[in-house]
């Protein structure tokens, strides 16, 4: 019986539109002006300096932004352009300028399966700063509550096997109490190579999904649990 669910954001319990054109293109429009006001701020140095590092070496916060906007475009998942991102998304969620989008039946499943005791988990390539900010401010209210961790790629990268482990790891599990959610096969062979149970959303929404031998649901109301 399972007894944890990590489950991907994009594709999976959030729209890939939204990702796609609200939270990329707001965080293109805006970091410029996030670093000239918070470019002091201990948190928003870290990630520049990090970023810096990246990018090789000495760089004033201009042209390192000009380099972070270009790694926007790119979708690069790079640690340091994800916590910056994550920290601008906060601020966009605290001023209303857009809400984090759930799919109704992931919170209202969400919501089930942790009445019953499952304990849920995030694992996304969006920071955990990112990945709290968007479950926070939801249509159906803040659904952090229902979730006990979260992971970024700071565990390793989503279709890494390495990385599912160490989420094995952290959870204290046998592999086949764990069950991961995604939509993207790399990510559930990457699961299903540690030992994972896995089961792949295809939600119609892009392109079309290659389930490969993952079990498919459409929605998280088809997910046997």
């Amino acid at each position: 019986m399972v007894q944890a669910i990590v489950t991907d954001i994009e594709g999976t319990t959030s729209s890939l539109s939204f990702v796609k054109e609200v939270l990329f293109p707001y965080s293109a429009r805006h970091l410029r002006d996030f670093v000239h006001t918070h470019g002091q701020d201990p948190a928003v140095r870290r990630l520049l300096d990090e970023a810096r590092q990246v990018d090789g070496g000495a760089r004033e916060d201009g042209p390192l932004v000009d380099t972070l906007l270009r790694w926007i475009q790119e979708d690069r998942k790079i640690g340091a352009l994800k916590g910056l991102q994550g920290l601008l998304w906060e601020e966009g969620y605290r001023r209303g300028d857009f809400q984090g989008h759930v799919y109704e039946d992931a919170a209202r499943r969400l919501r089930e399966w942790h009445g019953r005791g499952l304990r849920l988990y995030v694992y996304s390539s969006g920071s955990v700063q990112a990945q709290v900010s968007l479950f926070r401010h939801t249509a159906f209210g803040d659904l952090t509550p229902l979730f006990h961790g979260y992971f970024d790629t700071r565990v390793g990268g989503k279709k890494e096997v390495a990385s599912y482990e160490a989420i094995r790891r952290e959870l204290g599990l046998p592999p086949t109490k764990i069950l991961f959610l995604s939509d993207v096969r790399e990510e559930l062979d990457a699961a299903a190579a540690a030992g994972l149970r896995t089961g792949c959303l295809a939600r119609g929404e892009g392109p079309p999904v290659d389930p490969g031998p993952h079990p498919v649901a459409r929605s998280f109301d088809d997910l046997p649990l």
